[in-house]
């Protein structure tokens, strides 16, 4: 989900479901995620801090990006499906291609959590491989699933990898963790066009095979 409502979310209902998802897969059972939740009051500290970043006014010292959310040279099909779904996202807004003010503004949302009252920030020991990140992976989709079980909805965001320093100090972690990704979590805002968004799939001949 890209728009939620602002129904209040019991912190205790993510608390539960983060106790779940932690029984996810982990090789060596090293479990290398820490995490942080943010509801409430705290929210909206956040939502404050990130408009003035959004403003222009930097972090002290500056921040910038610890790793690259795609590679630099994506190849295709890899190209072509993530420019698929950013065009049929806009589509859905309405916003033309040409329209990068419009757009620059819609991505801005996502430092607002696109309106949700609640969020999740995962975390790393910079020491983890690139199997540890795969741990992470498993975990956070398992605890997505589990908040769509407790009737709540998510959006998984990398985005915060621009403001990595902001947000490793809002949570309070100490600067071996290294700033993963967030996760927005409230209720579907049913109305809003952006939730009629539905990702196109490579066909398996793109990506599946048998041996025989």
């Amino acid at each position: 989900m890209r728009a939620f409502t602002d129904e209040p979310v019991a912190t205790e209902t993510i608390l539960e479901c983060l106790r779940k998802a932690a029984r996810a897969p982990s090789g060596g059972n090293v479990q290398p995620w820490q995490v942080s939740v943010v509801n409430g009051e705290a929210t909206s500290r956040l939502r404050a801090i990130m408009e003035e970043r959004l403003a222009g006014t930097p972090y002290p010292g500056g921040e910038g990006p610890e790793y690259h959310v795609y590679p630099p040279k994506l190849i295709e099909p890899y190209r072509t499906a993530r420019f698929e779904v950013g065009e049929d996202m806009y589509g859905h807004l309405g916003i033309a291609r040409e329209d990068k003010a419009a757009r620059r503004q819609w991505f801005a949302n996502n430092y607002r959590l696109f309106g949700a009252p609640a969020a999740i920030f995962c975390f790393m020991d910079r020491i983890m491989l690139p199997p540890q990140w795969s741990d992470c992976g498993m975990f956070l989709q398992t605890f997505m699933l589990l908040l769509e079980e407790a009737g709540l909805q998510s959006c998984a965001q990398e985005c915060w990898y621009q403001y990595p320093k902001t947000i490793t100090d809002f949570c309070g972690m100490p600067e071996n963790m290294m700033l993963f990704c967030g996760i927005a979590i409230g209720h579907e805002d049913t109305a809003h066009p952006v939730n009629k968004l539905r990702t196109r799939r490579l066909a398996e001949s793109e990506w599946l095979s048998v041996v025989e």
